[in-house]
């Protein structure tokens, strides 16, 4: 046998390695055929009153809070049917279909709740999706929700970019129902702002009055601490007067804070 021939056979005897470029698509493709047909599910998760059967296989694949679930010898990892609580059955639904088939639909409207549920769930794919899609999409109509949002689950990229864009269009921010709706903690951190675009320091004080008469029962008692937030030396003698005259602050103790001023 010659050099060369004998090269090309010592070649093609050795072992090697293939991968099938298709075999992944080809494998979640089948998996999510088998959800459609109902075929081989062994778990029925309830979510409000809605049966979703499924694969514990593929649950505990995807999720580490499934794969707790049905390997830790939980109670659930024995049950036919587990109920899932603190889930929207909606949005599990668009979990599942993430799951089974590798393709999440995301809106503005239900960014949030598939949000909560992928938090809860583990899956963090969704959870930074939804996220990148929230930043996307912070506008003065959408920031303050945003931002609420963000704030209670610590999404730092969205929550600044909010804050940001708060900022910016503080004059048309302040006219939503969204921006009564923030918590007195909310409310601080923004007025502190040193970036907050007023063309008067007033607008923030009217601001202030807005939220506070929105619900005065309970808010009233926050105007002390909420007062010294706000830039009382960047006003005119007047304004400081006419402020000082305004019936939530005349019988407030927050009156003294601005006199320290």
């Amino acid at each position: 046998m010659a050099a060369a021939d004998q090269n090309r056979h010592d070649s093609a005897v050795r072992p090697r390695s293939y991968e099938d470029e298709r075999y992944q698509d080809g494998f979640l493709e089948a998996v999510c055929d088998l959800k459609k047909a109902e075929v081989l599910q062994d778990v029925v998760l309830e979510v409000e009153g809605r049966r979703f059967p499924c694969h514990r296989l593929v649950l505990s694949a995807a999720s580490p809070y499934f794969r707790a679930m049905f390997t830790s010898g939980m109670m659930e990892s024995r049950q036919k049917t587990v109920v899932l609580q603190d889930l929207d059955a909606g949005m599990f639904g668009e979990i599942l279909n993430y799951i089974y088939s590798g393709t999440l639909d995301v809106s503005l409207d239900k960014v949030q709740p598939l949000y909560q549920a992928a938090d809860l769930l583990q899956l963090d794919y969704v959870r930074d999706t939804c996220s990148s899609y929230m930043a996307m999409n912070v506008h003065h109509s959408t920031c303050v929700d945003l931002y609420k949002f963000a704030d209670v689950f610590s999404i730092d990229s969205v929550r600044n970019q909010c804050l940001q864009c708060i900022c910016r269009h503080f004059s048309k921010v302040v006219s939503t129902e969204g921006f009564c709706s923030l918590n007195v903690t909310q409310l601080t951190e923004i007025i502190s702002r040193d970036e907050l675009d007023v063309k008067e320091e007033t607008a923030v004080w009217e601001a202030v009055v807005r939220w506070v008469q929105h619900c005065k029962k309970d808010r009233l008692r926050h105007l002390p601490s909420i007062l010294p937030h706000t830039r009382f030396n960047l006003m005119t003698p007047y304004n400081m007067v006419a402020i000082l005259d305004h019936p939530l602050v005349k019988k407030n103790p927050g009156r003294s804070a601005i006199r320290n001023v």
